[in-house]
C-alpha cells in the first residue's frame, strides 16, 4: 500500500465560498479526520450541533467563534486553539472568517 503525501495548507480558496469546503483525510471504523474550509460560515440561527460522537478541533488558519449551550460566553478561537466537544453537547459555530478563511482540522470518534 502506498503512502501518499498531501499539504493542509494547498488549495484553500481564496475567495467566499457559498459553502464549507470538508475534506476527509483519514477514515476508520470509529474514527475520521477532516479538513475545513470555512469563509465566513456561521450556524444557522437558532441551530445547535448535538452530535451523538466526540470532537477535537483546532483552527490552523483564520478565526472563528464557537458558542456552548451550557457557557455564557462564546469562545474565540484563532490559529493552534483547539477545543474537545463531548457527545451530545450543543453548540454552534456562531462566526468564521473569510478573509483570511478559517482552516480547521477535526477529529471525530465514537465515544
Amino acid at each position: 500500500m502506498e503512502s501518499k503525501a498531501a499539504n493542509l495548507f494547498a488549495d484553500v480558496p481564496a475567495a467566499t465560498q457559498p459553502e464549507e469546503i470538508i475534506t476527509e483525510i483519514l477514515v476508520r471504523p470509529g474514527l475520521r479526520i477532516e479538513r475545513i474550509v470555512s469563509t465566513g460560515q456561521a450556524s444557522p440561527p437558532g441551530f445547535w450541533y448535538d452530535q451523538p460522537w466526540d470532537e477535537w478541533v483546532t483552527v490552523l488558519a483564520g478565526a472563528a467563534r464557537l458558542r456552548f449551550e451550557n457557557e455564557p460566553a462564546d469562545r474565540d478561537l484563532r490559529p493552534g486553539d483547539h477545543v474537545f466537544i463531548h457527545a451530545h453537547m450543543r453548540h454552534r459555530v456562531e462566526w468564521t472568517s473569510a478573509d483570511p478563511p478559517t482552516l480547521w482540522l477535526a477529529v471525530h470518534s465514537k465515544p
